[in-house]
């Protein structure tokens, strides 16, 4: 588990970055498009949602990356439209844009061990 510390220097960095390069967003999972179908979102608005990520909502990470050779990837959950939302994101890789895996309802409970 990541200490309050590094939460904040990645979210910062992510935020940074997703501002200026944006983001790829893994609309070809079935999951991630299902969800996005379901609540009426745009990959405009899941930027949005990156965004707004806080400390609050940090599940887990950083997490060893394989499947796509690039940073390690850290898991966040949000409310969005009355819904929790899993999300796990990496920092992609340098000079490129934030990859967005996950951005779907969640499979198994979600645990916030920073939410008051």
């Amino acid at each position: 588990m990541a200490t309050v510390g590094e939460i904040e220097s990645f979210l910062k960095e992510f935020k940074e970055k997703l501002e200026f390069w944006g983001v790829i967003f893994r609309s070809d999972r079935e999951k991630n498009y299902a969800t996005l179908k379901e609540l009426e979102l745009s990959v405009i608005q899941v930027k949005g949602e990156l965004g707004r990520l806080a400390v609050s909502d940090y599940c887990d990470g950083p997490i060893t990356e394989r499947l796509y050779n690039g940073a390690c990837m850290w898991v966040f959950g949000r409310t969005v439209r009355a819904r929790e939302i899993y999300i796990k994101i990496t920092m992609g890789h340098p000079g490129n844009e934030v990859l967005c895996i996950s951005f779907h309802f969640p499979v198994t409970p979600m645990k916030y061990p920073y939410k008051n």
